[in-house]
């Protein structure tokens, strides 16, 4: 699958544009590594407990993002973003969309 934050790729054109795909996750922090992640901020630097789990986040929503292009018979996604929410206290959503299209090498 083929994947691109613009609105168009370099050496494909669009053949036809499908529509909105998406996949999401949500994600609750765990009390063990929200410990660990209040000691590493009174030293400062990163949270690697947090970058991991954001990490898997993003990857799972873009694998049900582009099982749903699949399923609607695309081979490409355009205009690809992120986004977050809160849900709750300690959990968030991450969303991934794009507009799913079939795509085919320029000639």
């Amino acid at each position: 699958m083929k994947m691109t934050t613009q609105d168009e790729f370099k050496d494909f054109e669009i053949e036809e544009t499908i529509g909105l795909v998406r996949g999401n996750t949500i994600r609750a922090r765990h009390i063990g590594k929200d410990i660990i992640a209040g000691l590493r901020t009174i030293v400062g630097g990163e949270i690697p407990e947090y970058t991991k789990m954001l990490a898997e986040a993003r990857e799972q929503a873009v694998d049900r993002m582009i099982q749903e292009a699949e399923s609607m018979g695309a081979n490409g996604i355009v205009t690809l973003r992120f986004t977050t929410s809160t849900i709750l206290q300690g959990s968030a959503e991450l969303l991934a969309y794009g507009t799913a299209v079939k795509i085919k090498p320029k000639s």
